[in-house]
């Protein structure tokens, strides 16, 4: 299922004290592609890499201590889609994904969209409705989204 979130009644973001969210750097995109494959998947880190091409970039990443604890992409598979969005797991529960979340959506709003989609929530879901107000979109279920679209390499796919 994916779910629609109106840009022009979110919350403001409550970024930890302690946390930074700051914008990707090109000289940091290597570190950060490592980062999202080892703490998620290749397939996310492949998402990652399309947002640190953008100019700018439309990754953002959340750092403590100067180390990264969480990122969030917006224009990655497709326009207008908020995410992946990940955080590590001792940061989980601290309000960094909230922050990420919001940030990432107030960059949209700034770059001119009205609505964003997130795709693919099912699971997560229930935050995204807490954190943003984000609904349903009806007939969104996979076979009808732009995942419908993945190739199959292998029976395992």
């Amino acid at each position: 299922m994916d779910m629609l979130v109106n840009l022009y009644t979110m919350p403001t973001a409550d970024v930890p004290k302690d946390v930074r969210i700051v914008r990707a750097l090109p000289p940091e995109r290597h570190k950060v592609l490592q980062w999202v494959e080892e703490h998620f998947s290749a397939g996310w880190r492949e998402e990652c890499a399309v947002a640190l091409s953008a100019q700018p970039a439309t990754c953002l990443i959340a750092q403590k201590d100067g180390a990264c604890i969480g990122f969030a992409c917006y224009d990655a598979t497709a326009k207008g889609y908020f995410g992946p969005i990940g955080v590590a797991d001792e940061a989980r529960g601290s309000g960094v994904g909230r922050a990420l979340l919001i940030r990432c959506l107030e960059e949209m709003r700034s770059a001119g969209y009205g609505y964003a989609a997130i795709g693919w929530c099912n699971e997560a879901a229930s935050f995204y409705s807490r954190a943003v107000g984000a609904i349903p979109i009806p007939g969104s279920e996979p076979e009808h989204t732009v995942y419908s679209r993945l190739t199959r390499f292998s029976k395992k796919d």
